[in-house]
């Protein structure tokens, strides 16, 4: 019979250190540091006995202890800091900046701030403690001018999806607004004339832009803003799926929803079924979410490019990190409109 190591009562064995590899190898500590970072002038023998040692004592370089050896300062490793980790945009984003920082060799610290601008200051506290090379932001506080620390002193910050406020930094954003018109335009063209708006948190940049752009396309569809089609401040599936519902039994009631974030327009989906209004009453949604296209009717949607954001944002990141002094720089997105069936079910249907 096998016999096996049982984890409780097996000694506790240090990781093995440069020393010890040396001392294994038979070579100087020096050589065994050359070996590891990959740099010339060390003899193929030699090269062979560290690797061996490395190998068999599973030697693992402390990265933080090197970094700070070298003369870049440089910890290989960049800090994400983004709205909600377990939504799906921002989930498609980090993997696009993960993508780009992978071919780089640079690890990906993250966190989520749910919309806490306290946590935000936080976790970009926490991640500038630890030396990381740079910052992508999903910013959620009303002023980043506490970044500017940072920025004087050489660490590169790229924000996503929202502007910052009270400095001037490279960004990268969708276009909200015009997103938020074609969707209104969509609905009208197939007749609706009482639109409803389901809007996330009203201090959100991206939530007012998205409101902009719907009122003005009722403006440019000539189409009356009715206050009481208007809500704001839904920011959870359960608190969408509760207005929609209150819209719904309403006197007057819209005959189209434009719900204007991926979980709003969950909770609008929520509403209408529980009604049964889901073949009756058009949707259309601001972000696409998993599954959308397979509930019927197939959700119709705004669709930003998450992807895209993700690693525009990290090449610009690591374009700063290799020296790029130009004037910050902002780049816009563009959206697409992608028709399912929701968003083109004409008013009055049964």
């Amino acid at each position: 019979m096998t016999e096996h190591a049982d984890p409780v009562t097996t000694p506790y064995r240090p990781r093995a250190t440069l020393r010890d590899v040396a001392a294994m190898a038979g070579v100087s500590m020096k050589t065994v540091s050359r070996v590891v970072n990959g740099e010339a002038g060390v003899t193929p023998q030699k090269v062979d006995a560290v690797r061996l040692a490395v190998s068999r004592l599973d030697y693992r370089p402390n990265v933080s202890a090197s970094a700070l050896r070298r003369s870049s300062r440089r910890t290989a490793a960049i800090g994400t800091v983004l709205e909600d980790l377990a939504n799906p945009f921002s989930s498609a984003l980090l993997r696009a900046v993960e993508d780009v920082a992978n071919e780089k060799r640079v690890l990906i610290l993250a966190g989520s701030v749910d919309e806490d601008q306290q946590r935000e200051r936080a976790l970009v506290r926490a991640f500038t403690e630890r030396r990381v090379d740079g910052l992508i932001i999903a910013p959620v506080g009303e002023d980043q001018g506490y970044l500017r620390t940072e920025m004087e002193a050489g660490t590169p910050l790229v924000f996503v999806d929202r502007q910052p406020q009270g400095l001037l930094a490279d960004c990268v954003l969708s276009d909200n607004e015009a997103g938020a018109r074609n969707a209104v335009h969509q609905l009208a063209e197939v007749g609706h004339r009482r639109i409803a708006y389901l809007g996330d948190l009203a201090i959100i940049p991206t939530a007012q832009q998205r409101f902009a752009g719907y009122q003005r396309g009722l403006l440019e569809c000539g189409l009356p803003l009715d206050p009481a089609h208007v809500v704001h401040d839904l920011h959870t599936i359960d608190d969408a799926a509760r207005a929609t519902t209150a819209l719904l039994r309403s006197e007057g009631a819209p005959t189209a929803l434009f719900a204007s974030q991926n979980l709003v327009t969950i909770g609008a989906i929520t509403a209408l079924q529980e009604l049964g209004l889901e073949q009756g009453v058009a949707l259309f949604g601001f972000d696409d979410f998993p599954l959308a296209d397979l509930l019927k009717p197939r959700v119709s949607v705004v669709a930003q490019d998450p992807a895209a954001m993700g690693r525009a944002a990290a090449e610009l990141l690591f374009e700063r990190l290799d020296g790029e002094r130009d004037r910050p720089r902002r780049i816009l997105l563009p959206t697409t409109t992608v028709l399912r069936g929701s968003g083109e079910i004409p008013p009055g249907r049964p």
